[in-house]
């Protein structure tokens, strides 16, 4: 008894991100019962705050060496640490912005903090975990909270939609991913990494393993919106209030990636010559149906789906060099392209005429005219994501590309590279829609404070003279890598 509270007195520092997650969530929790929308603003506002907090924390205890926590059920290391900075940035970014625009609304209701904070919660137990069942109940507890996001306008056939469709085909992704587990588990003895890893590096399991880890990845690929386990991310960006849908853009892929790349790297490590195969066919498809299928998009929100499908084929890419060159350069790419995505967000956000938000891409039709500074920022923001240099996305594309060049895939970074191509064409799309379209007559409504600052940040952290200093973001990723896996 006395072994598993001193391993627990141990953990609990290390633990201190989640930890700060936990009692936010159960004081937002109780306060929002007894207040109700009269405490909207106050538990968005701390919640922002906590988020931001939670990031620093996570930055600040990082370790040197990987330490397991509560008796090797999770971990704080490297990788862990520069995913959970970038969910809680993206996260506080993203609820900022929709604790605004639900504030303009009129739709004030004190569970959406909540809910985002626990699924962050989620999120950072899924890229700390070190077994099976802890993935799985970090993976679930992120869902559960995001099913309810996805369909919180109850009274839109839309929404309620996106909801019940993301709801039923995740269940689906979860039963692929515990059959997985239990064929591991079967054929390794173990539900613990280490444990699997040694199994595997003596030659054990055989093709049932292979079978349990074909099926891990598929559900992990779901989570990720990689096509083929794509069909829900249209639906449910379009449903799902934008707001929700730039959290859904950002935070989950970053928690998804780190997770299949804790998975791939660590237990299966010894297994690169059969699943170096699987992720390289995800990360192909992604990419050439991402790119292709956006082309016919009228719908701004169903467009960007598409897009962070082609855009988890790239981080992919990185993954499938089964290199720790790969792995770094997957998160650098995560790093440089959740700015872009969630200022984009934000912009199609102050895009509001007369109460109606924007929906098409006609809609963005005459922002040149009436807003030069949302054009030229969405301009800045749209290169970065296509990767055209000097923007920042091009560095991130650079270096998922010489992961994959290194590694032998060159036949990878070429369906890459094409992909890259026939993405441009939509948003020069876009763009012609901003500069060359007239305006509509109806104005637009003033843009608040939260969706100007969170776009002008994201712009300028795409803007070429700060490129210069996103080689810092490289050394800390290749750091974190090496030091961790």
């Amino acid at each position: 008894m006395i072994a598993p509270m001193q391993d627990l007195a141990a953990s609990l520092p290390q633990a201190r991100p989640e930890l700060l997650l936990t009692l936010y969530a159960l004081i937002a929790l109780l306060v929002g019962a007894w207040s109700g929308e009269k405490a909207f603003g106050w538990i968005c506002a701390t919640g922002v705050a906590v988020l931001a907090g939670a990031g620093v924390l996570a930055v600040l205890d990082q370790p040197l060496a990987p330490v397991e926590l509560f008796q090797g059920a999770l971990v704080a290391d490297g990788v862990g640490v520069f995913a959970k900075a970038l969910i809680a940035f993206a996260a506080a970014a993203t609820l900022a912005v929709g604790a605004d625009h639900f504030a303009k609304t009129g739709d004030k209701r004190f569970e959406y903090p909540v809910l985002a904070v626990l699924a962050v919660l989620g999120m950072f137990v899924m890229v700390s975990s070190r077994d099976l069942i802890t993935l799985y109940v970090g993976v679930e507890l992120q869902s559960l909270a995001l099913y309810v996001l996805a369909a919180w306008r109850r009274d839109d056939a839309r929404s309620s939609e996106s909801g019940l469709k993301y709801f039923v085909l995740s269940a689906l992704s979860s039963g692929l991913l515990l059959y997985g587990a239990s064929f591991v588990y079967g054929f390794t003895g173990s539900v613990r990494f280490d444990a699997i890893a040694s199994a595997v590096g003596e030659g054990g399991g055989g093709i049932g393993l292979v079978f349990g880890l074909v099926l891990i990845l598929c559900a992990l690929g779901f989570k990720m919106s990689a096509a083929p386990f794509h069909m829900w991310t249209p639906d449910v960006y379009e449903g799902a209030p934008t707001p929700m849908t730039a959290f859904f853009a950002a935070a989950p892929k970053v928690a998804a990636v780190a997770l299949m790349m804790r998975v791939l790297y660590e237990p299966f490590a010894a297994m690169s010559g059969q699943w170096q195969q699987v992720v390289a066919a995800l990360a192909a498809i992604s990419m050439v149906w991402g790119s292709f299928a956006a082309l016919v998009q009228t719908n701004i929100k169903r467009l960007m789906a598409y897009s962070s499908i082609g855009n988890m084929g790239f981080a992919l890419m990185g993954l499938a060099s089964g290199q720790l060159d790969g792995a770094s350069a997957a998160l650098v790419y995560l790093a440089l392209y959740l700015p872009a995505n969630i200022g984009i967000f934000a912009l199609v956000l102050a895009m509001r005429r007369e109460g109606q938000p924007a929906e098409t891409v006609d809609d963005l039709a005459g922002m040149a005219q009436r807003r030069p500074w949302m054009a030229a920022m969405f301009t800045m923001l749209l290169f970065s994501i296509a990767g055209i240099p000097p923007f920042a996305g091009f560095i991130g594309k650079l270096v998922v590309f010489r992961a994959a060049i290194d590694s032998g895939q060159t036949w990878l970074a070429i369906v890459g590279a094409i992909a890259a191509v026939v993405a441009a064409g939509y948003y020069l799309r876009l763009l012609a829609s901003i500069w060359f379209r007239p305006a509509g007559a109806a104005a637009l409504e003033r843009a608040s404070g939260a969706i100007v600052i969170t776009a002008s940040a994201a712009a300028a952290l795409s803007f070429p003279v700060l490129v210069m200093a996103l080689g810092f973001i490289e050394r800390w990723a290749e750091t974190a890598v090496r030091a961790s896996l």
